[in-house]
């Protein structure tokens, strides 16, 4: 039987904090701009001041779910203003909420001619929504001794 050496993988470098890192510009960008757009829409779905949201849901996913069209819009702004809230306070989490959210508001546009532009721009939104969940991995919170270099 051979003995088999595993090299020590290094503990990843902690990552500066700092509004002078492009990379942590970049992270707080889109952290609060997937933070405020999806509470701001969600909001709005109550009231349609921005639009009239139910002109965005397919006649196919209406049918499919129960209730009225605006009853579902009021769920669906409920459901944003979670992801809003949550990408707020735990980025690496809600960032995959926010791009699984896309990815349904997509396929979604995708049903109905004349919205094509409209799912190609949330597909952009989409890859941002999975950048900011990768740069939440590197800015993640650190445990209290891991910033002083005290055991915890």
């Amino acid at each position: 039987m051979k003995t088999q050496i595993v090299p020590a993988v290094a503990a990843p470098p902690l990552r500066n904090y700092s509004l002078h890192d492009p990379a942590y510009q970049a992270f707080m960008l889109l952290r609060t701009a997937f933070t405020v757009a999806p509470i701001a829409f969600g909001v709005d779905k109550a009231s349609n001041l921005l639009t009239d949201w139910q002109r965005y849901l397919s006649p196919t996913i209406d049918q499919l779910v129960p209730g009225t069209a605006h009853q579902l819009m009021l769920v669906v702004g409920l459901v944003e203003v979670i992801a809003g809230v949550l990408v707020g306070l735990r980025p690496q989490l809600g960032a995959y909420l926010v791009a699984g959210w896309l990815t349904g508001i997509i396929l979604n546009l995708l049903l109905m001619p004349g919205f094509y532009d409209v799912a190609l721009r949330d597909f952009g939104l989409l890859v941002a929504a999975l950048a900011l969940a990768r740069l939440a991995q590197a800015f993640r919170p650190q445990p209290l001794g891991a910033l002083t270099g005290s055991a915890s």
